[in-house]
C-alpha cells in the first residue's frame, strides 16, 4: 500500500482516537492526557536493560514502538504534540529524526535529556492525567492524576473498534506472520531442532525475537501438550512426529497471533485429528456475527471439540453428555480466543460497556480472555485444540469418569501431543475477513 493511502486512513485514525479523548476527558473532567511510552528498566543488580516494550495507550497514536523516554500531550482538539527522545549518545544507535506519513500530525520537539521533559509538559499538571506504568516518574514530575479509570475503561473498550488504518496494519501483519510459518513448517519436514525451528521463523519474518509480539511457541511432539511451551531444545528428537506453532508477527506496533500444527505421519489418525480441528476452526469462524455472544462462539468449540472426541474414540459417550460432566475440559483447557490488536491478548475482553462493567466468563469456562458480544469492526482469534496433557489425564483417569475414556486410544496419541489451529479474524457487518487463511495459510 502506497503512502499516501496510508496517510490518510491514518488521518481518519487520529480523528478517531481525538474524539475518543474528548469523550474520556469529559468524564474525569480533566483537560487533557499526557502519555509516557515508557523507559528502560535494569535488571536486578546489574547495568543491563530488559528489551523495551511501548507503553501501548502510546503506540495507539503513532508507531513508535522502540524509542522509550518519549511523551505525548493530547487533549481531543488541538494538535498533539509529541516530545521525541533523541539523546546525543556514543553507546547506543540514536533514534533518526522522524520522517514518516505520520509526522505531520504532530507538534515534535526533541528532548536531549531524559530528565529535562518537564519543560515541555503542561505547567498545570492537576488538569493532567499521566497515563503510563511509571508512577513515581508522574509523582515526581507533579501528577496527582494517574491512570484514572474512567479515563482508562473508556479508551480500552473502544480500542476493540478497529479503524481502517488499524485493520491495515494488522492485515500486514498476518501476511509477514503466513510467510514465516511456511517457513517454520519446511524446517520441521527437514528434522530441525525446536531451536532451529525458531530461527527459521524470525530469519523469514525479519523480526527479532524481542520483535514478535510474545514469545514463539516452538512444541515438537509431546511438548506440543503445553500450552505456553518456549523451552526450544536445541537438541533434534529421534523422529518429529508432530509440530504445533504458536506464533505472530508485529506491524507498527499490532500482532499477529497465529497457530498451526503439523505432522509427519500423514496415515496417522492425529493427521485426520488435524483436519478435524481445522474444520471446526473454519465452522467457528462462520458462526461470528455483529449481535452474536463470543461465550456462544466458546460454547460451540466445546461442543465442536466433544464431537471430535467421540468420532475418534476418545470418548465412548454422547458429546453433549462429555460437555455436561465438564469432561472436555481435560481435552480442551483454554478459551476459544480473544481480542487482538496492540496487544496480543487485547484489553477489556470480560467489559460489557465502557465503563468496565464486568462480565466473568462461565463458571465452567473459566480461562474464557473474551465474553463481549461481537461487534462489527472487532478482530479475534479462534484457535480450538484438542491436546493430551498429562496432569489433566492423571486428574481423569483417577476419577468417576475414567469408564468414558477409552485409554488404548489416548496412549496412541500421547507422543504427539496436541493440536491447535489458530486464525486472526476481522468481523465486518454483513461478513468474515480471515486474515490468516486469506493470506495463504491453510
Amino acid at each position: 500500500m502506497s503512502n499516501d493511502a496510508m496517510a490518510t486512513m491514518y488521518a481518519q485514525h487520529i480523528d478517531t482516537l481525538q474524539t475518543r479523548t474528548q469523550e474520556a476527558l469529559a468524564r474525569e473532567s480533566i483537560d487533557g492526557l499526557v502519555i509516557h511510552s515508557g523507559q528502560g528498566k535494569k535488571h536486578f543488580l546489574d547495568d543491563t536493560i530488559y528489551p523495551f516494550r511501548v507503553n501501548p495507550q502510546f503506540k495507539a497514536w503513532l508507531p513508535i514502538i522502540d524509542n522509550p523516554n518519549c511523551w505525548l500531550i493530547v487533549n481531543g482538539v488541538d494538535k498533539p504534540k509529541l516530545v521525541f527522545y533523541q539523546p546525543v549518545d556514543f553507546w547506543h544507535k540514536v533514534p533518526q529524526t522522524p520522517t514518516d506519513f505520520w509526522v505531520e500530525y504532530f507538534d515534535i520537539v526533541y528532548l536531549k535529556q531524559a530528565n529535562t521533559v518537564e519543560k515541555h509538559l503542561p505547567y498545570d499538571k492537576s488538569r493532567y492525567a499521566y497515563i503510563g506504568e511509571y508512577i513515581e516518574v508522574a509523582k515526581a514530575l507533579g501528577f496527582d492524576v494517574v491512570n484514572p479509570d474512567r479515563v482508562m475503561h473508556y479508551l480500552h473498550y473502544h480500542r476493540a473498534y478497529k479503524t481502517d488504518y488499524e485493520l491495515t496494519c494488522m492485515r500486514q501483519a498476518n501476511r509477514i506472520a503466513v510467510g514465516a510459518h511456511k517457513s517454520a513448517a519446511k524446517a520441521f519436514m527437514e528434522h530441525s531442532s525446536e531451536f532451529e525451528i525458531n530461527q527459521a521463523y524470525l530469519l523469514a519474518a525479519k523480526q527479532g525475537d524481542n520483535e514478535v509480539p510474545y514469545g514463539n511457541i516452538v512444541a515438537l511432539n509431546e511438548h506440543s501438550s503445553i500450552l505456553h511451551y518456549t523451552a526450544l531444545e536445541n537438541s533434534k528428537p529421534a523422529q518429529n512426529l508432530s509440530f504445533l506453532i504458536d506464533a505472530g508477527a508485529s506491524f507498527q506496533g499490532y500482532a499477529a497471533d497465529i497457530t498451526r500444527t503439523y505432522t509427519t505421519k500423514a496415515g496417522h489418525e492425529f493427521a485426520d485429528l488435524i483436519k478435524a480441528v481445522s474444520a471446526l476452526n473454519l465452522s467457528l469462524v462462520d458462526k461470528m456475527k455483529p449481535g452474536v455472544g463470543y461465550v456462544d462462539i466458546h460454547k460451540a468449540a466445546y461442543l465442536g471439540v466433544a464431537h471430535i472426541l467421540t468420532n475418534f474414540g476418545v470418548l465412548n459417550m454422547p458429546p453433549q453428555d462429555a460437555v455436561d460432566l465438564g469432561i472436555v475440559s481435560t481435552f480442551f483447557p483454554h478459551g476459544v480466543g480473544h481480542h487482538l490488536g496492540l496487544q496480543v491478548h487485547d484489553v477489556l475482553g470480560h467489559a460489557s460497556d465502557d465503563r468496565a462493567t464486568q462480565n466473568p466468563p462461565p463458571q465452567q469456562h473459566p480461562f474464557l480472555r473474551c465474553t463481549r458480544i461481537i461487534e462489527a469492526r472487532h478482530v479475534f482469534t479462534i484457535e480450538p485444540g484438542v491436546y493430551f496433557i498429562e496432569s489433566l489425564l492423571a486428574n481423569l483417569k483417577g476419577s468417576e469418569h475414567s469408564k468414558y475414556v477409552n485409554w488404548n486410544v489416548i496412549d496412541h496419541m500421547r507422543p504427539f501431543g496436541g493440536v491447535r489451529i489458530e486464525d486472526n479474524v476481522i468481523v465486518h457487518q454483513l461478513r468474515n475477513e480471515n486474515m490468516t487463511r486469506e493470506a495463504g495459510l491453510g
